[in-house]
């Protein structure tokens, strides 16, 4: 049994309860960018930035979940970046090069699909990196985010898991389905064919990687709905611990807004 066999992928919360947290997990969140902002009580006191990256399946629910977290926020206060393939240029460079513009400043808020990961996934399994660079890149990727979480950035790492047989439900239904048939490629039927090869990238890329300045949530993700209530309520509880930590006071959890 690997990693990723020990998380309960029957996780799940019926529509009410599930409508009920999104619900107060987004008001929660909108009031607490507020704060980071120095928006709420208009003190122009900048709270921390925030930096939510995703990763995760294909289809295992990173958009909706992206979707979900952004809902509450005015587009002003919130970035979303899709990360794609580096371009021709940007390979010229180190890899972590190109995510710099991307981060988020003081008071300020980034979401990332896909991220700086890539290179031990994706680069790793196609062969984009050679052993030497991937292998090296855990160590290079910890001291990135020890420089940005030392600096008072607060990372929240989110690994969306789905199982094989969820994942293969999902595409049959995109396949199915006119409006969401751009979603699934060649690309994503030939990256399921090699799901042993990723599952070993996955594992070690969390046992590396997670540590306690950017520790990795893993969101059970068979049922979207709990999948959405988890991931807001991860970054609300981080946003909160890092507005605490820079001093800034937050209404209690249980005080209504």
């Amino acid at each position: 049994m690997g990693l990723l066999d020990t998380y309960d992928l029957s996780m799940q919360l019926s529509g009410d309860e599930g409508a009920r947290r999104l619900s107060a997990a987004q008001r929660r969140l909108l009031y607490l960018r507020l704060v980071d902002g120095g928006i709420f009580d208009g003190s122009g006191t900048l709270g921390p930035p925030l930096c939510v990256v995703f990763e995760g399946w294909d289809a295992s629910g990173k958009g909706g979940a992206i979707t979900r977290l952004v809902a509450p926020i005015d587009p002003r206060h919130v970035r979303v970046i899709s990360i794609a393939a580096p371009t021709f240029d940007e390979k010229r460079h180190h890899f972590l090069s190109r995510f710099w513009p991307h981060l988020p400043g003081w008071g300020g808020m980034s979401i990332l699909d896909r991220s700086w990961y890539g290179r031990v996934l994706v680069e790793r399994v196609e062969g984009y990196a050679t052993s030497e660079q991937w292998r090296r890149a855990y160590d290079e990727i910890k001291a990135f985010e020890r420089t940005l979480t030392d600096e008072g950035m607060v990372l929240v790492k989110i690994w969306m898991h789905v199982s094989s047989d969820e994942q293969l439900k999902r595409f049959k239904a995109r396949e199915k389905d006119p409006l969401k048939r751009w979603k699934l490629t060649a690309e994503d039927w030939r990256n399921r064919e090699q799901r042993p090869a990723y599952e070993l990238a996955v594992t070690e890329m969390l046992e590396r990687t997670d540590t306690s300045y950017a520790p990795w949530t893993v969101v059970e993700a068979n049922d979207k709905t709990y999948a959405r209530v988890k991931v807001l309520e991860t970054v609300n509880s981080a946003l909160e611990r890092g507005l605490l930590k820079a001093g800034i006071p937050i209404a209690d959890m249980d005080q209504k807004l």
